[in-house]
């Protein structure tokens, strides 16, 4: 089933019902986004020559026309390709090369990047132009079909090696996920609304599906992200929000109602994910904010969709165990086996330390073009997460640590490999190894350890702006004489982390 026909289904059943909100301003019911959505894809046929299975760009930062060109592209029956509108244009143009995309939509401000990596002028529109709004008006096409492990999406997850990974994400990925929203995460009831404070090219994009299949509220903040006054006065007047978040994101959101006094009333659920929530951080949410908070854990590779821990289990504050619960991921979700194992492969018992490892509708069916990740990371059907983690004896799991070192800041993935390599560049740069810290804004911040010559942070720093996206840069250097290295010569981060905090 094409992952869409869940807007076409409310598009009929609940054409009334108000869809998209530029803050709280209604600017389209159902019946008017399924129109329009059926007639962008009717343009991505008939004027762009887009076929089934192609794939196309979306570089855009958080807007109302985003939701219509995901759904016009599988409409069309063709692939999304959702790209962090934060990356550099370098990175931009590995995805687009890598994907073999002929096509992208952009926000205005994206566009010069999006041709400087590569983007055909002549197939890139920017979202909300007059040439845009004349394609919305092109003749519907009928919605295509898709068989269930038809590809629907890439989404582009850096690895180790340092070059992004396209995941491959089916129909019946994506519909397995918005299924394990209801049955693990939350309801939807008509009157909710989703407030896209985070990217819609990641999570919060993802958990769309759910709100379309019954009818519920999209809203798309004024600011296009994360503001914690303007959530709080949308919450006033739009009611019932949902937003998924990062905890750095939470975490600012509390500070803001405890500095305010603001009512939180209008807060339905916020979910959270995409890296680690202290306990402290989360306790103090609950006395501030109440019992409106749902953790997911999850990877692009089985996206939002490995455990959850339930807004029921966080209100049990009687349990003996609640603190270590409250520290876990929470429980498998429906459609999933979630096992820990040892280097072999065999299931650990709960209380052992292993490689958590999943199995399930939502696991993705490979990496785009890439047989050799795939085979590391699917094996007899499972996908390992690369994430450490044990089971208690209830079926909680907690995470440990990640063994591929990924830096989680600000909810957005930094992978170290891939910082190291761009310092590496620098001809007086003899070993470098990056890090993360905690920091109490972002979570994490990258931290880079430098062993070199007359070497500055201002030259390592504009290197890194040459190469990578912003948020990656290290946001503190520290030049050593030697890195820690234990006997077979592999660097010793944990000795590196433990400089920073004094440990």
């Amino acid at each position: 089933m094409n992952i869409t026909e869940l807007l076409r289904r409310s598009a009929l059943a609940y054409a009334e019902r108000p869809a998209v909100l530029a803050g709280d301003e209604v600017l389209m019911n159902y019946r008017t986004l399924g129109a329009r959505v059926a007639a962008l894809a009717g343009f991505l046929q008939g004027q762009w020559g887009v076929t089934p299975g192609e794939r196309v760009a979306i570089f855009s930062a958080n807007c109302p026309q985003y939701l219509e060109v995901l759904h016009a592209v599988y409409w069309a029956g063709a692939v999304t390709v959702p790209v962090n509108y934060k990356l550099h244009a370098k990175e931009l143009a590995y995805v687009l090369a890598d994907a073999g995309v002929r096509w992208v939509f952009v926000s205005a401000e994206l566009r010069e990047a999006a041709l400087a990596a590569g983007a055909d002028a002549a197939h890139t529109l920017v979202l909300g132009s007059p040439a845009y709004e004349q394609a919305v008006q092109h003749a519907p096409l009928a919605l295509q079909e898709r068989a269930p492990d038809d590809l629907a999406s890439l989404f582009y997850t850096s690895g180790t090696t340092g070059r992004p990974k396209g995941v491959m994400q089916t129909h019946r990925n994506l519909l397995t996920t918005t299924l394990c929203y209801f049955s693990d995460v939350d309801d939807i009831a008509p009157e909710d609304a989703m407030v896209y404070a985070a990217p819609m090219s990641h999570g919060a994009g993802i958990y769309n599906y759910a709100q379309m299949q019954r009818g519920a509220r999209h809203v798309v903040p004024r600011s296009g992200g994360f503001d914690p006054a303007e959530l709080v006065r949308l919450a006033a007047s739009v009611g019932r929000l949902t937003l998924f978040a990062a905890p750095t994101m939470v975490r600012r959101l509390v500070e803001h109602v405890k500095a305010t006094g603001a009512d939180v009333s209008g807060f339905k659920t916020i979910v959270y994910g995409g890296g680690p929530m202290y306990v402290d951080d989360l306790r103090e949410a609950l006395r501030v904010m109440g019992q409106r908070f749902v953790q997911i854990y999850g990877q692009g590779e089985s996206p939002m969709t490995i455990t959850a821990l339930a807004r029921t289990h966080l209100a049990d504050t009687s349990h003996p165990r609640w603190l270590q619960r409250a520290a876990s991921v929470g429980v498998a979700q429906a459609a999933v086996q979630v096992r820990v194992v040892d280097e072999a492969g065999n299931t650990l018992p709960p209380g052992a330390l292993g490689e958590v490892v999943v199995r399930g509708p939502s696991v993705m069916p490979g990496y785009w073009r890439n047989p050799e990740a795939t085979a590391k990371t699917l094996r007899d059907g499972w996908l390992y997460t690369g994430d450490v983690g044990q089971f208690d004896e209830d079926g909680f799991l907690t995470l440990l640590d990640r063994s591929k070192d990924v830096i989680i800041s600000g909810g957005s993935n930094i992978y170290p490999r891939e910082v190291e390599e761009v310092l590496l560049l620098h001809p007086q740069v003899r070993e470098v190894a990056v890090v993360g810290l905690r920091d109490a804004e972002w979570g994490e911040v990258p931290v880079a350890f430098i062993v070199g010559d007359e070497v500055s942070a201002e030259e390592l720093d504009a290197l890194c702006l040459e190469h990578i996206a912003r948020f990656k840069r290290p946001k503190r250097y520290e030049f050593v004489e030697a890195l820690p290295k234990n006997s077979y010569g592999k660097v010793l981060k944990t000795e590196l982390r433990a400089l920073l905090t004094g440990a």
